[in-house]
């Protein structure tokens, strides 16, 4: 049976730039959604005093939860080989901070999608700095997760590995056995591409999955998709919104993994609107997970729908 986790999408800017918002605080809100895990964001800034991370651990395990999966934002396409050097020890660190929280799965990514970068480049760039991750995961019992992802949120350029294509050739460039997929619905309609048709692809790859729905704030994707190089951030135009309001088949989603026998962890990526949103997405997500899967999430799952 899938398990939840949920990610603090509302709450970044507080915990990752100004500090407005402790990671206590946010322990606390997740503890009413009736979820059994929490993804973390090596960017936290209270992630930065290594002596900290046993304890944030211990925080989230008394509330009845578990640090499964660690986000991070590797940027492996740069074009000088110092500067991936010193990507692949900021993943290494990364990877470390996942083991001490307790967690089996971080995330690792392509890198930017510079102009000057040919595809063939780009995934020979990525795909050796993952492979040279791999084995110092491994011995830590941490598995990789490579996403197809659109956007960090502090990245000047989109995800080189945005588009179905050139996600899927990178996939296949890797095979280990501590490396895996984290599948992204929703990102799959900004690069322009069918969800199903990339899930279908990468399937038998997959580990983890982002659950969100998205919605555009005004123009049309083919207005995001003109716009999405060279501006810092993430896209102005764009907004997570609450799961099941938006384009996403999650049925067609949770037909495919059911099939291919994923039983894992399902990372909620929304809450833009408040902890009351989050709510209902977490009601939404346990009611799929008990139609495809077809057994019991137990009491408190009854108490949350009720």
């Amino acid at each position: 049976m899938p398990k939840l986790s949920a990610f603090p999408k509302a709450y970044m800017h507080a915990l990752c730039k100004d500090g407005s918002m402790k990671l206590a605080e946010w322990f606390e809100l997740a503890a009413t959604l009736s979820i059994e895990g929490l993804e973390f964001y090596a960017g936290f800034l209270e992630m930065e005093d290594e002596s900290r991370w046993p304890s944030f651990r211990t925080q989230v395990e008394s509330l009845g939860m578990q640090i499964p999966m660690m986000c991070c934002s590797p940027d492996f396409t740069h074009p000088d080989a110092s500067f991936r050097s010193c990507e692949i020890a900021k993943q290494k660190r990364w990877i470390d901070m996942t083991e001490a929280l307790g967690g089996g799965y971080c995330r690792v990514l392509s890198g930017q999608r510079r102009p000057e970068l040919s595809t063939a480049q780009g995934i020979q760039l990525a795909a050796d700095c993952i492979r040279e991750c791999l084995p110092y995961a491994e011995k830590r019992g941490i598995t990789l997760i490579l996403e197809n992802h659109y956007k960090d949120d502090f990245w000047e350029y989109p995800e080189f590995a945005q588009k179905m294509d050139v996600f899927c050739d990178l996939v296949n460039a890797i095979d280990h056995p501590a490396f895996g997929v984290n599948y992204d619905p929703s990102n799959a309609y900004i690069a322009g591409d069918d969800p199903i048709e990339l899930l279908k692809r990468v399937s038998h790859r997959v580990v983890t999955m982002h659950a969100s729905d998205r919605y555009l704030i005004e123009g049309t994707l083919e207005d995001l998709r003109r716009e999405e190089g060279g501006a810092a951030g993430y896209a102005k135009r764009l907004r997570h919104g609450e799961i099941g309001q938006g384009l996403n088949d999650y049925d067609a989603i949770f037909t495919e993994l059911r099939r291919v026998g994923f039983d894992n962890w399902i990372s909620i990526e929304d809450g833009v609107d408040g902890i009351e949103q989050l709510q209902r997405s977490v009601v939404f997500l346990k009611a799929k997970i008990r139609q495809h899967w077809g057994s019991s999430l137990g009491s408190a799952t009854a108490q949350t729908a009720r």
